[in-house]
């Protein structure tokens, strides 16, 4: 018999194909590179690798967190993971918690780390979860990092989400228990820089700041519902853009971005604000479902070509150099950045 949150995991996955756009809304339109005509540089040149503080990325996006917890999200695992270690791309799975409740299911987790056992992979967690728990989840996987994951505004919709929601405390227990990166994640709403104040205070040094603009868990939520009621929120938080600009006032945590990462020129555009890695997730997904893992594993490859095609137009080497590109902004955004008296 298929368990409620099992069930969930495959509603959860088949709404993110419904609603998955294939424009970013996450404000990359916003930034454009000025071009370089004259860059004097070679493919082989480029290094696009980067650190996300102690993690090595040898690509600088990765498969963020999506599944997991069913017999098909199971699957889908087993696909992304064979992907994964063909492309020397990093891993995050969805929330295990599902799994420790269930532990039959632990397999639709574990399947990750005998497909990929020497990979680079992200244990996923609520900030809820114990120290027992997330010790678990790390061991389930063979986790190098844990995304703890903060959801406010999908909780409050969905209908059998949390109503309270204290994190602050076992959040700071968490980062002091576990020598790996604890990366406390927003799931497509966004951070203002006062939400990572408040997380830098009690040692968080690892941030996906999870904007606006790619899946919302509003509108798949709100589906859910029987009345299908709380529409009005689907527009609530800021973009990617937005948050890594806000991140930029804190300049020395390590940040990803995730939300609405739809081309190369996104992630370029993500790394030149400040990402120290890109996260992306429905771009993925909605490719695999329709396409399969070939064609998947094919257009990653080109995603990995066209990141290195805008280092050399833009004539930087490295990500390093690629921050000091000159840009130009859209008013839209120069007023939020002004509003917000973050330039």
């Amino acid at each position: 018999m298929v368990s409620i949150q099992s069930h969930r995991k495959d509603e959860h996955l088949s709404l993110a194909k419904k609603f998955h756009k294939e424009k970013s809304n996450a404000g990359f339109d916003q930034i454009h590179f000025i071009p370089n005509t004259i860059p004097e540089i070679s493919f082989n040149d480029v290094n696009i690798s980067t650190k996300v503080g102690s993690l090595t990325f040898d690509i600088p996006f990765y498969i963020e967190a999506m599944t997991g917890g069913s017999e098909y999200t199971g699957k889908i695992n087993r696909q992304l993971s064979e992907i994964a270690q063909k492309l020397n791309l990093a891993m995050a799975v969805g929330s295990e918690s599902v799994a420790l409740r269930e532990p039959q299911l632990e397999g639709t987790f574990s399947i990750i780390k005998k497909v990929n056992p020497t990979g680079l992979k992200i244990a996923n967690l609520s900030a809820n979860a114990s120290i027992e728990e997330v010790e678990k989840a790390i061991t389930l996987i063979g986790a190098s990092a844990i995304e703890i994951h903060v959801n406010v505004a999908q909780e409050v919709v969905m209908p059998e989400g949390d109503k309270t929601f204290n994190w602050i405390k076992n959040i700071k227990k968490i980062v002091e228990a576990f020598p790996i990166p604890v990366i406390v994640k927003e799931v497509g709403f966004g951070m203002a820089h006062e939400s990572i104040e408040k997380l830098k205070a009690v040692g968080v040094k690892y941030i996906n700041l999870g904007g606006k603009g790619g899946t919302n868990f509003v509108q798949i939520e709100n589906f859910r519902r029987p009345s299908k009621d709380m529409n009005y929120l689907e527009d609530w938080g800021l973009t990617t853009v937005q948050s890594l600009f806000e991140a930029q006032v804190l300049p020395d945590l390590n940040y990803i971005a995730a939300g609405g990462i739809t081309s190369p020129l996104d992630v370029v555009k993500a790394l030149y604000l400040g990402a120290d890695a890109v996260g992306i997730a429905s771009t993925i997904l909605s490719s695999l479902i329709d396409n399969g893992p070939e064609k998947t594993e094919m257009m990653l490859s080109e995603w990995i070509y066209g990141i290195k095609a805008i280092f050399v137009m833009l004539g930087v080497k490295n990500i390093t150099e690629l921050r000091k590109s000159k840009i130009f902004t859209s008013t839209d955004l120069q007023n939020y950045l002004q509003q917000r008296k973050l330039k």
